[in-house]
């Protein structure tokens, strides 16, 4: 049961913070490097998790960097609550009949009508970005916040979606999705990627620089 428990926590881990190396998991679980490995190599061969492929040549230093893993989306949807079939079928119904847009619409002004409240006004934006991945996290999106390159973005990071079935079958779920986001931290974001697409994360990228923000 303990052995359970643990490797539902390592496969947790990855879904959150994947691409993520073995050390980092056992000194973030404080687990031992042995404990990790076996937990690893079980993941792997229940084609939970993968190696994940570095882009770019792969020599970083001296010798080869350490190896990383993320979730397939098998191990994606071993977190996730079933989807039922018939909200599916629902989304579909909606599509056919013209009230898809106006319904995902309606969904994602829930989200961010209850997200809102919890982002401080007026704060310095890794803050409020901070804010916005805590309450997508509660919903159980499996948020972090990275940096982005060259330190004017931040990434908001989705490891796992609650409705990634539903995303799956309407994109346009997604696209609502992120508008809140947006119109939650007041800039422009970009989607870079979403679960539902196939990624291994939804990526966000959003701009901390001052010259990028919304005006007024």
């Amino acid at each position: 049961m303990h052995a359970d428990t643990t490797r539902d926590r390592v496969l947790s881990l990855i879904v959150t913070a994947g691409p993520i190396t073995a050390a980092s998991l056992a000194s973030e679980l404080s687990l031992t490097a042995a404990g990790v490995r076996r937990h690893l190599s079980t993941l792997i061969d229940d084609r939970l998790i993968v190696d994940h492929e570095q882009p770019g040549p792969n020599v970083r230093g001296r010798g080869r960097p350490a190896r990383s893993f993320v979730a397939t989306n098998h191990g994606q949807e071993s977190l996730a609550s079933d989807s039922s079939a018939v909200a599916v079928d629902a989304v579909r119904f909606m599509r056919d009949h013209g009230d898809l847009e106006a319904f995902v619409e309606s969904k994602a002004s829930e989200l961010e009508s209850a997200i809102a409240p919890t982002v401080p006004a007026g704060a310095p934006m890794p803050q409020r970005v901070e804010a916005v991945a805590a309450a997508l996290g509660v919903r159980g999106y499996a948020t972090s916040v990275r940096p982005g390159p060259g330190g004017y973005t931040l990434q908001l990071c989705q490891g796992h979606c609650p409705v990634q079935e539903i995303a799956t079958e309407a994109p346009e779920w997604c696209e609502a999705e992120t508008r809140a986001i947006s119109r939650l931290l007041d800039v422009h974001v970009q989607r870079l990627s979403t679960l539902a697409g196939g990624a291994h994360v939804c990526t966000t990228t959003i701009p901390v620089a001052p010259a990028a923000t919304k005006e007024g």
